[in-house]
């Protein structure tokens, strides 16, 4: 009997490493990043980086990109990435949550705004219309296309909420008539819209907040003198490097303190959502 008790103790510990895997061991670097699907285009952009950072420091770099922010926030969570490049929701997530440390802003959009986007002949003129109705939202970790229009619509009960994995999949839906409306960035918005010749949107909805540009993350995981020889690597990279990897050398670290803060309020109804109604707050309670 105890024999195999022993045995039942060492089989739960051998399934329980299986089902979450371990850092990444000494002498190697997993560089993880939102790609939406361009994966063999992102590795080919950022070979000068990888080739760069792996010969500074000596040591194998390998590139893993996530198809949306779900897969990128498992990968967080578990620790398996020891660099991010993250967006401002999954950085606010893995800074406040997650312990990893910020080292260098990421290039990019400096308007960085939250939209919330329907047909152009839709009857929607406010955020109340779309009481019971079916909105598209990203996934988790998008601060525009998931954190800001649920904070936006608090107080609100939604028909249904479907989770898009791209942005561009929110328009999709929009335009066929799957949801009434659907969130995403307004460069986003600007990107895609072009691609849709026989649709026309409008904006329902424009968040007031700039939200801070992303960032490059390093992992708690990650020995603090490796910590320190990767920011000093990456500082030094030539301008090509840096801007073929798409982070500034010399910008400063933007504030996150107001997305995390919204975050954090967010959270608590994070399975509500999932709901058939949704509402989007907590239960008892319809005001941030």
């Amino acid at each position: 009997m105890l024999s195999r008790r022993i045995f039942l103790v060492q089989l739960l510990l051998l399934l329980t490493a299986c089902a979450t895997p371990p850092p990444p061991p000494p002498g190697k670097l997993v560089i993880g990043l939102v790609s939406y699907g361009g994966g063999i285009r992102t590795i080919d952009q950022l070979a000068p980086f990888t080739n760069y950072l792996g010969a500074e420091l000596k040591t194998l770099i390998e590139l893993e990109p996530a198809y949306n922010e779900l897969k990128a926030l498992e990968q967080i969570k578990r620790k398996i990435w020891s660099l991010v490049f993250a967006p401002p929701g999954l950085a606010a997530i893995a800074i406040a949550g997650q312990q990893y440390l910020p080292l260098f802003p990421m290039a990019g959009v400096k308007d960085l705004r939250s939209v919330i986007v329907v047909l152009k002949d839709s009857p929607f003129q406010k955020l109340s219309d779309l009481e019971d109705k079916v909105l598209a939202l990203g996934e988790v970790g998008s601060a525009t296309g998931y954190y800001l229009p649920i904070y936006n619509l608090y107080g609100t009960t939604l028909a249904e909420v479907h989770f898009a994995p791209t942005p561009k999949t929110v328009l999709e839906w929009i335009s066929n008539g799957e949801v009434a409306a659907g969130a995403l960035s307004k460069a986003e918005f600007e990107l895609y819209r072009s691609e849709f010749s026989q649709t026309q949107f409008r904006i329902l909805y424009t968040d007031r907040h700039n939200i801070p540009p992303g960032v490059v993350l390093v992992s708690p995981t990650v020995e603090r003198n490796q910590q320190e020889a990767i920011q000093t690597a990456m500082k030094a990279a030539s301008p090509s490097i840096a801007e073929s990897a798409g982070y500034i050398t010399n910008g400063k670290v933007p504030d996150y303190k107001y997305l995390i803060q919204v975050v954090e309020r967010v959270r608590p109804i994070a399975e509500r959502i999932k709901q058939k109604p949704a509402p989007l707050y907590e239960e008892n309670k319809k005001s941030p």
